[in-house]
């Protein structure tokens, strides 16, 4: 456990985890998640164990613990994606105990135990240290979404889009992964470009983060011609199928788009075209299979480009372990946006 200054106190004994399990009965396959009392003989391999002080509440966290299929691939599976903790032992000459690390994607809460428990066992080499200019809550609300965010901006980057190359669209922007691209890309010089399909709510939200301009989600998520008229130098696209079809059409020359969501659905109903007659890049974006470079980049990227006194506008609240099945019901509904993060030991 932790006292009040977040100083380990672990003593092997059993913790608390939310975990799923699979259900077989009558013909019919279910999972069902529930907050229960395990010991280290639960947890997975890993040479690194880690007091997990704060996770956070993703919109795929909130899939797999409502019990929908895709996310969780074994079980039982301790949920959530992100770890953001103190080193309780290491085996990896990298890491030595009391080191604060945070831990992103890399199959947590998918094929390996994630953070959504006291304690946690991973490999590491996925492990980031924590910038020395975050604390380990603004670390778990910047996380996977933030994290995916950051790589798409480094993606935009590397394809040459710059502040002065035109508008930059970013789509589901007042979710987790929007509202950090948008927060990212307006202090980075970018006329960011915010579509939403809640805009009469959160369009003060968005133009606080730095947005622009709002533009309604309907005007992209209706069928369109393979080429559009030219609007867009960048995008970073969250919501996939006829959405990001459509972005495609609308892509200045040379411009790039980064696809990391599939919130629409996940097919792509689109043509060749803007590929072979407008050079358009479609970059695609997995934050769970990242290397540790690209890893180590992009945390130390967030830590000098997201001005860390907005992101506290982002973030929805803190809540405890035990509040996360309520919280996701939410999420899935649209009652939320930005960032929900989890105080493990609160």
């Amino acid at each position: 456990m932790s006292d009040s200054t977040g100083e380990s106190t672990s003593d092997g004994q059993a913790f608390r985890a939310l975990v799923i399990d699979k259900n077989d009965a009558e013909g019919k396959t279910t999972q069902t998640a529930g907050l229960r009392m395990v010991d280290n003989s639960f947890l997975m391999p890993g040479d690194v164990t880690i007091d997990v002080l704060y996770s956070s509440l993703n919109y795929k966290d909130a899939l797999a613990v409502t019990g929908r299929p895709g996310v969780a691939r074994v079980w039982p599976l301790i949920a959530g994606i992100d770890v953001v903790g103190r080193v309780e032992s290491s085996a990896d000459d990298r890491w030595t105990r009391g080191d604060m690390v945070i831990l992103n994607g890399s199959g947590l809460g998918e094929s390996h135990h994630g953070g959504f428990a006291e304690r946690a066992r991973v490999s590491g080499r996925a492990l980031v240290p924590l910038p020395s200019e975050m604390t380990g809550e603004q670390a778990a609300a910047i996380g996977t979404a933030g994290f995916t965010a950051m790589l798409a901006v480094l993606a935009l980057e590397r394809g040459g889009v710059t502040p002065g190359t035109g508008d930059v669209l970013v789509t589901g922007a007042a979710g987790g992964v929007g509202s950090v691209a948008v927060a990212l890309l307006s202090r980075l010089g970018y006329r960011v470009v915010a579509s939403t399909g809640r805009g009469d709510e959160l369009g003060e939200y968005l133009r606080a983060l730095g947005a622009s301009e709002l533009i309604d989600r309907t005007h992209l998520g209706e069928p369109g011609k393979p080429l559009q008229g030219q609007r867009w130098a960048g995008a970073i696209d969250s919501v996939g199928s006829v959405t990001l079809a459509n972005i495609l059409a609308q892509t200045v020359y040379g411009g790039v788009v980064a696809s990391c969501g599939l919130a629409q659905a996940s097919d792509l109903p689109a043509t060749v075209m803007p590929f072979i007659l407008r050079a358009v890049s479609l970059v695609g974006i997995n934050s769970v299979e990242a290397a540790p470079a690209l890893r180590a980049e992009a945390w130390l990227r967030l830590s000098t480009d997201l001005d860390l006194d907005l992101l506290a506008t982002m973030m929805t609240g803190i809540i405890p372990l035990e509040a996360v099945l309520e919280a996701a019901d939410r999420i899935l509904a649209g009652e939320s946006h930005g960032r929900a993060v989890v105080d493990i030991r609160g």
